[in-house]
């Protein structure tokens, strides 16, 4: 069990922006509050449209920290991921508010960044990630990735602004058991000591997160000087770097000289999602009609018509006029019952289709049957 925890994060303006003499676009935060320690990075959109995203990045950062270090408990306690992303989200968009407020923008999308952020009370840990950049855990045996970069082949990633955005949140709640360090970067950072085609954390950031182990001032300091030297100043186009750190103090670092800088790289692969959905369509759509059959085979025995059976059993004579009633009326709020159901598939199973494709729509009504 570590006996404390020493935080810190820097973030530095790249060759890129200084040449151009445009500010920095990513924002770092890192501090302690209500029991819980949390280092947040986010990185400014840089493409034209994204007017503001300097102050979205700064906001987002601010406001998760909030966040995490308030409510903690309620977030890691939440069994329902989609709930918990979907507050995180919110919150940012109540941040994002009172800036488009004050400074009279027309769209969210100008303060479009990405986000990460690593929180932890007592033994419990929580981390988020949305868009690129690294979040990487540093333990006795090594140094590996918590979060891979989310980026479309094309390079392009994802924003918190985006209108999907919870669906892009990647979440973990876990423990700090085995953790010495935890590394949290911008694309500015990652694309210097990771390797995303084999998943190799590179050995630098195990060093660079021990320099912690002499205080916040120390590796902080320590950090800013690497990034500057080799990171920012390794390249006159170098974008804006973040790093953040969360050092587990009276943990087993790992033996930086043993860790490997090279590493074999992914097997490629030619099949998307997409296509994965496709190759499925007909198996689901036999399920479908398999689960839909019985269903209605079900339906047809149901308890009503029994009852109204045995009844007329035991009084062959005389059917009670009352009970029979009953029953007609019972029958009809079952199927009342039945219609809603179907109502609200019907209407979920449209918006899915306009939204996410006739592929995906049948998987998603498949499970919905199957956990009914």
């Amino acid at each position: 069990m570590y006996s404390g925890i020493t935080v810190g994060a820097v973030t530095l303006i790249g060759n890129k922006h200084k040449n151009r003499q445009t500010p920095c676009e990513d924002y770092s935060f890192a501090g302690e509050e209500n029991g819980v320690t949390a280092v947040i990075v986010s990185d400014g959109a840089g493409s034209k449209q994204y007017t503001h995203a300097r102050f979205g990045s700064e906001a987002a950062c601010k406001s998760i920290f909030d966040l995490v270090t308030n409510h903690f408990d309620a977030l890691y306690a939440e069994n329902r991921e989609q709930a918990v992303r979907s507050m995180i989200i919110a919150r940012l968009h109540i941040a994002f508010a009172d800036i488009m407020k004050e400074m009279q923008l027309s769209s969210l999308e100008q303060l479009s960044c990405t986000l990460m952020f690593c929180a932890v009370k007592d033994r419990r840990m929580l981390i988020g990630h949305l868009g690129d950049g690294l979040i990487a855990k540093i333990s006795s045996s090594g140094a590996v990735p918590l979060t891979m970069p989310q980026n479309e082949k094309d390079g392009t990633t994802f924003f918190v602004t985006a209108g999907h955005a919870p669906d892009y949140l990647r979440l973990i709640k876990t423990t700090v058991d085995d953790c010495h360090a935890v590394a949290l970067m911008t694309d500015g950072v990652q694309d210097s000591v990771y390797d995303e085609t084999a998943g190799l954390v590179k050995p630098v950031v195990a060093k660079l997160c021990e320099t912690f182990a002499k205080g916040r001032e120390s590796g902080e300091k320590a950090i800013e000087e690497t990034i500057a030297k080799f990171i920012v100043g390794g390249s006159n186009n170098s974008d804006d770097a973040s790093l953040g750190v969360l050092y587990f103090e009276g943990t087993e670092a790992p033996d930086s000289g043993r860790l490997p800088d090279k590493a074999d790289s992914f097997p490629s692969s030619d099949e998307t999602f997409r296509e994965m959905q496709k190759s499925m369509v007909d198996d689901v759509k036999k399920a479908h009609a398999i689960i839909a059959g019985l269903a209605e085979k079900d339906k047809t025995e149901a308890e009503p018509g029994k009852v109204k059976a045995d009844k007329a059993e035991e009084n062959p004579a005389e059917e009670n006029t009352e009970d029979k009633n009953e029953i007609t009326e019972t029958e009809k709020k079952e199927e009342t019952v039945v219609d809603t159901r179907s109502s609200k598939l019907n209407t979920g199973f449209i918006a899915a289709l306009i939204a996410c494709g006739i592929e995906f729509v049948i998987i998603v009504v498949l499970l919905t049957l199957l956990f009914r």
